[in-house]
Formats: C-alpha cells, sequence, structure tokens
C-alpha cells in the first residue's frame, strides 16, 4: 500500500479509540470531539468512573454526538479489543514492559498499512495506562515530549494521534485563495520612485555618501513581498496624501 489518499477504498479500516477507565465526563466528550475532527467515529469506553452513559459529555464535544451515541461500553480490556489484532498503548513510560516504541507518525503509517482491526488505548487523565493494561497492546505509541514537562490531557493525546492517521485521509481541505498576480515592474518602480522623491525632500538621505546604500535597501525592502497591482495603489495613494500639504482645522 502506498500513501497516496486519493482511494478511500483502499484505506485500511478506521482505528478504535479506547479510554481506559476514563475519570472525567468532560473529558470524555472532549475526546470524542478530536476524534471526529479527524474522521474517526469508533469509541469504546472501559469501566468509565462516572458511569454511562453521561449527560455532562454532550456540552465538552461540541457536536460530536454521533460519536457519543455509538460509543461502546465495556467492562474490562480484554473484551473491548477482542476483535483487535492490532493493539496500541499510548504511554510516555515503557512501565517495565518491553515492547517496540514507536511515534504516532510511524504507528499511522503501520496502521494503514494493515488490513486489520486497530485499537489505540488511552489511559485514565490522572495516572495514565497501568502496567497490565500496556502488556496487552503490540506496541507503545509514545510522543516525542518535553522531559521536563510530559503532561498531556486526555483530548490532547488523542488529537496527536488521530491528526497523524488523518495525513493519509482524504479529509476536506481549508479552501485555498487565488492570490493576485504581482505587479508589473513598472508600478512598482513607480512606487519607490514617489518614496524616494518624498524622502529627498526631507533629507532623509543623509549624508550624501550614504544616499547610494540607503536607496539600494530601500529597493530591497520593497522589492521583497511580490507587491500586486491593487497593493502598489494602495500605497501611492497612501504616500501621495503624506504628500499633500496639511490643512490646520
Amino acid at each position: 500500500m502506498t500513501d497516496d489518499v486519493s482511494d478511500p477504498a483502499a484505506l485500511a479500516p478506521r482505528p478504535v479509540i479506547v479510554l481506559v477507565r476514563p475519570q472525567l465526563a468532560e473529558n470524555i466528550g472532549k475526546a470524542a470531539r478530536a476524534m471526529l475532527n479527524f474522521g474517526l467515529t469508533e469509541l469504546r469506553l472501559v469501566a468509565p468512573r462516572d458511569g454511562w452513559p453521561n449527560p455532562a459529555t454532550a456540552p465538552a464535544s461540541s457536536g460530536a454526538d454521533q460519536v457519543l451515541a455509538n460509543a461502546g461500553l465495556y467492562p474490562d480490556l480484554a473484551s473491548a479489543v477482542a476483535d483487535c489484532p492490532n493493539v496500541y498503548a499510548t504511554t510516555v513510560r515503557k512501565r517495565g514492559v518491553t515492547k517496540p516504541v514507536v511515534t504516532p507518525e510511524r504507528a499511522a503509517r503501520d496502521i494503514h498499512a494493515s488490513p486489520a482491526r486497530t485499537a489505540i488505548l488511552f489511559g485514565p487523565e490522572r495516572s495514565g495506562l497501568e502496567t497490565d493494561d500496556v502488556a496487552v497492546a503490540r506496541s507503545i505509541v509514545t510522543v516525542p515530549i518535553n522531559p521536563a514537562f510530559g503532561s498531556l490531557n486526555l483530548a490532547q493525546a488523542v488529537i496527536l494521534v488521530a491528526y497523524e492517521w488523518s495525513k493519509r485521509v482524504a479529509l476536506a481541505q481549508p479552501p485555498e485563495t487565488e492570490l493576485p498576480p504581482p505587479a508589473p515592474q513598472e508600478e512598482l518602480d513607480g512606487m519607490i520612485a514617489q518614496l524616494d522623491a518624498m524622502l529627498g525632500e526631507t533629507g532623509y538621505f543623509y549624508p550624501p555618501d550614504r544616499a547610494t546604500t540607503v536607496r539600494r535597501t530601500l529597493r530591497t525592502l520593497l522589492t521583497k513581498p511580490a507587491w500586486s497591482s491593487q497593493e502598489v495603489r494602495t500605497m501611492r495613494g497612501i504616500l501621495s496624501t503624506l504628500d499633500r500639504p496639511r490643512t490646520r482645522r
């Protein structure tokens, strides 16, 4: 399988997000929102502390109702991942378990390359996955993070993994804005000449032996951006206004 995302039919099954013993309903809602942002819709909950369903999740999900409505409830981790040959545990520590450790980017590539179902595990907010939870997984996903402050909240962790997975899926992209063509050189030269003349009248190019260098610097500054004709006209209008004699009010 290649990284070509033009054919959705060629994609592997979308991974399942499994929240293991989540504590706060609001965090479940935020995780659902993060999932749907990047095209993931299957959420499984393992023994949530405050029970399920929980009405406090909806406001935090910001409209990800379909994810919450279809969320599966499981009494233990084994039953939640029973149908998933590929299981990844997200943790910043190996917790004494010797398993392959990959980044979210590498995990995303492997998930897309496999025809089998994948589950990605996220632990409780306070302590993360326990050693026995990590032992269930085939691989560990670890985000490169500041070693002096490795604290991610639940939704942040979900969004990092979901985003990497989504990069190989043809999700909607922000609309492209067509930029105006650059102004002809003649228009740009006219603007520079106008500014040069105004600055000359004010004594800006002083001392005279520095005038050539200053003018060259000014031209370099004004030719760096790709000025459009409209932008040149706007700037020249500003200069013309500044050049008019001021009237007292």
